[in-house]
């Protein structure tokens, strides 16, 4: 009996969720084509700026509760970690008052945060394993994650997200002064407390590490369309193929990927999904020394600093505007400016180089990625909206896309990551 012939599936993204989708549908024998505008991992792509770390601490949701009473501060404070542009914020109400909501009691946030925790739980493993199959194992590092406090009380009103790690099984060490200061001599003396995840990994070369994982699936196969995905075309309920600005591609199947700018593709595809750019920034600094040696997010900045092979990346900053807005580099200065008051041999250095970064977090308003098949077509896979997470959970979501498109029953292990979900909110809140 002849061999089936391989579906043909196009991959609409070169992020990380994007290449390791790809990958993982090549070793499920699929024919696999890859669109993308600029370089897989490229600047253009949420995966090029983030933060570096793979936690799996990283379950604790931005919405918590009481978080409604510090929203007028955040729209009157343009130096505030989270910003909210007043333009916007009709447009944006819809998203936020799903945001707050899904942040309104420790139950909600205990469900997201066992929800995050299927995707994170092994992030540093999968990565150790996937950054060995394509040839860049140095870029992976496994040296802990550390959180510094300027004392055990400031760590204590942090005791929800605290209790969402140690629900979902993450365990940490604690650090006086001087077990802190000597993990990282290049500290501020007014942190006096630290907790080391110590499970945690993060990686030194985000865009090379993504550049990699493309080439080796482009040795097994994969073909990569450079354009923008514009439209998915249908026949009834089946998919005909993708639409590019090079032209049309026919397939059997294709996964949405695209990051912020998938919620047009999701409609088309007969989901409406509440998803917005959460906009990042982060700044890079060349330093010969007076920097971490490992990741350090202190708790009077929420950033984190991030020790790489181009420099000690800053990132943070959250801004809600529409994906449009021109960047505010005032961000960038606001996280440099912190970082001298965390290490104080770069309040003395002058004139440093920053290589300023703003991108697109692809954003549900409950913290939890789309992943699963669209309402209008079976051949339609979603995965996209993983605001934070995305650079952790790309080696799982890929993994999830193969099997589900090979025809692996959808159960409660994706039902909490449905396009769906949404529906009724309200109704089953």
């Amino acid at each position: 009996m002849p061999k089936a012939a391989a579906k043909h599936t196009v991959v609409i993204g070169g992020g990380i969720v994007g290449v390791c989708s790809a990958l993982e549908l090549l070793r499920a024998g699929h024919q696999v084509t890859l669109v993308e505008s600029g370089e897989p991992g490229g600047r253009q792509s949420a995966s090029y700026g983030h933060g570096c770390w793979i936690s799996p601490a990283s379950v604790v949701p931005m919405s918590m509760p009481g978080l409604w009473k510090q929203v007028p501060g955040y729209l009157m404070n343009p130096d505030g970690p989270l910003v909210i542009r007043w333009r916007h914020i009709l447009r944006l109400s819809p998203w936020l008052l799903r945001f707050l909501w899904a942040g309104a009691s420790i139950s909600r946030v205990e469900a997201t945060a066992r929800a995050l925790n299927r995707l994170l739980k092994d992030s540093p493993d999968r990565h150790e394993a996937l950054s060995s199959e394509v040839g860049v194992a140095d870029l992976v590092r496994r040296e802990g994650l550390l959180y510094a406090y300027p004392d055990r009380q400031a760590f204590e009103k942090e005791a929800l997200a605290w209790h969402l790690r140690r629900m979902t099984g993450l365990q940490w060490k604690e650090l006086d002064k001087e077990a802190l200061l000597k993990r990282e001599p290049g500290l501020d003396g007014h942190y006096t407390f630290g907790v080391v995840a110590e499970n945690g990994a993060h990686c030194v070369d985000p865009q090379t590490y993504i550049t990699r994982i493309a080439e080796t699936a482009v040795k097994r196969g994969l073909h990569i369309v450079r354009a923008r995905a514009n439209a998915l075309k249908f026949d009834g309920d089946r998919l005909r193929g993708v639409e590019t600005t090079d032209g049309m591609i026919e397939c059997d199947q294709a996964v949405v990927a695209a990051g912020a700018w998938s919620k047009t593709l999701a409609r088309q595809a007969g989901d409406k999904v509440p998803l917005e750019s959460e906009r990042g920034y982060h700044g890079v600094i060349s330093l010969a020394d007076g920097g971490p040696q490992h990741p350090v997010m202190p708790s009077d900045g929420k950033m984190a600093n991030t020790p790489t092979l181009k420099g000690l990346r800053l990132s943070g900053q959250v801004e809600l505007a529409s994906v449009d807005t021109p960047p505010n580099w005032r961000r960038v200065e606001i996280l440099l400016n912190h970082a001298r008051k965390t290490y104080p041999a770069l309040a003395t250095m002058r004139d440093i180089s920053v290589d300023k970064w703003m991108g697109h977090r692809p954003s549900t308003p409950d913290g939890l990625p789309i992943i699963g098949r669209s309402s209008r077509s079976p051949d339609v896979f979603y995965a996209f909206g993983h605001g934070h997470v995305g650079f952790a959970t790309g080696p799982i979501t890929g993994r999830i896309v193969a099997e589900q498109l090979a025809g692996k029953p959808q159960g409660d292990e994706i039902g909490c990551y449905s396009p769906r979900r949404f529906r009724f909110a309200g109704k089953n809140a």
